[in-house]
């Protein structure tokens, strides 16, 4: 099934919120050079965070609607002035450096930003561009496949509550898809089952070393109750669904139908944010054919985990994470 567009909730920054923000990310890599990912340069962004404006952290109010994200417009891109599309992560270097800086200052605003030794390097900011060599992989450097709707590294315990995307470039309005389980039915005896640890989520390609880990995958539960409504940790791409009973493959069927009957494309404009809750909403993206010219789509992504949220299992605490450890930014 085919997301239909949609929009999704907008919080619009305002033309001091805009200058606000502009000022202190410019501010702040000026101070510490190119780079985004300097201990230094963390401590500044946290120092610089909690001195925003109550209108900034009033738009980095949590999600507060059953679509489980929201889009936050208005922060400035020069398409001139970025330069070209990188043809990976690993060329990208610090282009746009800041726009890595303009993310963490929300992500801190936020919660706590996080990043993964075994991803990009441990980088706090990801850039996600389609990649060469890369076009059918289940990551975000490919481009000709349907990106599966998925949670977040949904293998690991550690995983973002919060995930940002930041666009840069999108000349071909390619669509990010969404779908929240708060709008999904689904019958009690299917949340029944899918509550169940009955299967493992394996780490995705985008995690060599984690796939190599040689310890006994965990079975975990797709989706449970967590006080307010349903959460779920989804990844069919890397779930060995071969292996479960006949009735839970049905199950987990019916819970893939229903996201995508509730799926919607959302595309990002340059400037805008997108903020997505990952224990509730999965996310994908559209086919698309990549020219590797310099003008293809362009994201930048955060991962934010907040202190002090139940959302999760008690039994997550005992799972291995395949070995990987999330970094984050603030003890």
């Amino acid at each position: 099934m085919t997301p239909a567009p949609a929009p999704a909730p907008v919080r619009a920054l305002d033309d001091a919120s805009i200058d606000e923000l502009s000022r202190a990310a410019q501010r702040i890599l000026d101070e510490f050079g190119s780079s985004a990912a300097r201990p230094e340069l963390l401590e500044r962004v946290a120092d610089t965070a909690a001195g925003l404006s109550e209108t900034i952290r009033r738009q980095c109010r949590p999600v507060d609607t059953a679509d489980g994200l929201f889009v936050l417009r208005g922060l400035p891109v020069d398409d001139t002035e970025i330069g070209p599309t990188p043809l990976s992560w690993a060329t990208a270097g610090d282009s746009a450096a800041v726009w890595d800086v303009l993310l963490l200052l929300l992500s801190t605003v936020m919660g706590n930003p996080i990043a993964w030794a075994g991803q990009q390097d441990g980088q706090f900011v990801h850039n996600i561009v389609p990649s060469p060599g890369h076009e059918r992989e289940q990551t975000g450097a490919s481009s000709t496949v349907l990106l599966s709707p998925h949670t977040e590294d949904a293998f690991h315990p550690g995983r973002a509550h919060l995930l940002m995307l930041g666009c840069l470039r999108n000349h071909d309005h390619i669509a990010t898809t969404a779908a929240s389980i708060r709008k999904a039915r689904l019958a009690e005896e299917d949340v029944a089952l899918l509550s169940r640890p009955e299967l493992p989520i394996l780490p995705d390609d985008a995690y060599a070393e984690a796939q190599g880990f040689g310890g006994l995958p965990p079975k975990v539960p797709t989706v449970w109750d967590s006080g307010d409504g349903l959460t779920l940790r989804f990844d069919p791409a890397y779930t060995p669904l071969d292996d479960a009973t006949a009735e839970h493959r049905a199950a987990y069927g019916r819970l893939e139908d229903e996201l995508a009957r509730v799926s919607v494309a959302v595309s990002l404009e340059p400037g805008d944010v997108l903020v997505v809750d990952n224990d509730l909403v999965v996310h994908g993206r559209v086919p698309f054919q990549a020219r590797y010219d310099g003008t293809d789509r362009w994201l930048k992504r955060a991962s934010v985990r907040v202190p002090g949220r139940r959302t999760r299992p008690a039994a997550e605490a005992n799972e291995h994470g395949y070995g990987q450890a999330a970094i984050q930014a603030y003890a």
